[in-house]
């Protein structure tokens, strides 16, 4: 079966028909819940394409989110605006002049035009949508509602693409490139690629539920030192002794949690990437496989979607303000600089500063955020990396998995311990943040 057929095929799976039951009356179409993480499936794709960095990810994310949000909030009141909720978030009035619109057709749209207009190669999801809505007129919805529907779609997502627009990331690049440090203790890029730093001035970039990318700061890291006796050479043997002999289920978790976009693969005569998402696609998925096994309604879907993805942007915006402040020297170059030349991670290092662990501190949030919606024992089965190559793992609940996710990061050698544990505080206080803020009573 061709891709676009496979695609067409699952969109129609992904919605309520018509009854086929002629005693009772006929019910209008209906799009499922299911459809919400179809289009942050597509969406990721596109990302894949781009190679699209975990902070950026997390903003086309966010507003996508925010779109589909925004349609709910219009016409359902048991779910609030974010006005008055989210940082200069803009009083959007629902427009009375389209009628005969479907809210959820209305709502994936308007995710699908946001993301459409902010991702570099956004206009790949026109096929997805055009497949969309030609699945719609199959399952016999009229063409003056898909029409309006699009129309009501289109109005909200302009005006969240100005709101996305305000947040001052297009300003970064009139920001000088940044250069590394040449300071002993310092981050510097990295084998294979050496790739420039990323993101450097995300912390400029407006935040969404934070007050400001500094909210919470966390302790300060263990201060580098070359001395044998002191706390950060310590704990540089910890990494050092972990990577001599890595554990096999060591391995498998650090692989499971990589998601790390700039992988690449050196095969001696060329340079070639290697297809991973980021780590805010995998939770948004984790957040699909709940919602799904718990029975969440189109409605409420939409906002823990819209939750997750508001604290992933924050989590990255905080976490990355420290990266660049502690500016801290990878494992990987520590150690071969001062222990052993020939040492190597088992995960390739990313392209920025240490401290704080980046995974620690999304993965945090996005548990702290999930548990409030589904408890502190919530057990599922995480299926989102079975399309990259890897088995599925199951979890006992999102905190665990949290854990997990940081620890990862250890095991796969590029983060030390203080890192991941301070991160794994800083992502718990921004994502009770979030709980405070976005709440539909």
């Amino acid at each position: 079966m061709k891709r676009t057929n496979r695609t067409s095929y699952l969109i129609t799976l992904l919605m309520i028909g018509l009854t086929g039951c002629t005693s009772r009356p006929q019910l209008p179409p209906s799009l499922t819940t299911a459809v919400i993480g179809q289009v942050i499936n597509q969406m990721t794709e596109v990302m894949i394409h781009d190679i699209t960095n975990p902070p950026l990810a997390a903003r086309f994310f966010s507003y996508a989110c925010l779109a589909g949000y925004e349609v709910v909030a219009q016409n359902d009141p048991a779910f609030k605006s974010m006005y008055g909720v989210l940082k200069e978030y803009p009083e959007l009035k629902k427009s009375d002049t389209i009628k005969r619109y479907d809210v959820r057709l209305s709502a994936v749209l308007a995710m699908l035009q946001t993301a459409q207009k902010m991702q570099p190669s956004g206009k790949i999801l026109a096929a997805y949508e055009q497949q969309l809505l030609d699945s719609c007129r199959r399952l016999g919805f009229e063409e003056e509602v898909i029409d309006h529907s699009s129309r009501y779609a289109k109005a909200v997502s302009k005006k969240i693409l100005a709101y996305a627009k305000a947040d001052r990331y297009n300003m970064i690049s009139n920001y000088p490139r940044y250069t590394p440090i040449d300071k002993e203790g310092c981050w510097y890029p990295t084998p294979p690629a050496f790739l420039a730093a990323v993101e450097p001035y995300f912390n400029t970039v407006r935040p969404l539920a934070l007050d400001s990318c500094s909210q919470f700061p966390p302790p300060r890291p263990v201060a580098f030192s070359t001395g044998k006796k002191t706390a950060f050479y310590k704990m540089l043997l910890q990494n050092y002794s972990e990577g001599q002999q890595v554990p096999a289920e060591h391995r498998i978790i650090a692989a499971f949690w990589d998601c790390n976009p700039f992988a690449i693969q050196d095969d001696g005569h060329l340079i070639l990437s290697r297809k991973k998402i980021s780590p805010g696609a995998h939770w948004l998925g984790i957040t699909g496989i709940a919602c799904e096994k718990a029975g969440k309604g189109f409605e409420e879907t939409m906002h823990i979607y819209t939750s997750v993805a508001v604290g992933l942007l924050d989590a990255f915006i905080c976490c990355w303000d420290e990266k660049y402040r502690s500016n801290r020297i990878r494992p990987e170059t520590a150690i071969r600089k001062y222990i052993d030349p020939t040492w190597v991670p088992v995960l390739q290092t990313p392209p920025f500063p240490e401290y704080l662990s980046g995974h620690s501190v999304i993965s945090a949030c996005s548990a702290t955020i999930l548990t409030h919606f589904f408890g502190n024992n919530f057990s599922y089965t995480d299926s989102v990396e079975v399309a990259y190559g890897l088995p599925p793992r199951s979890f006992t609940s999102f905190q665990q998995a949290a854990q997990e996710a940081a620890i990862s990061r250890f095991y796969g050698g590029i983060h030390f311990m203080d890192a991941i544990d301070n991160g794994l505080m800083v992502g718990g206080k921004v994502g009770a943040l979030v709980v405070q803020k976005i709440n539909p009573q």
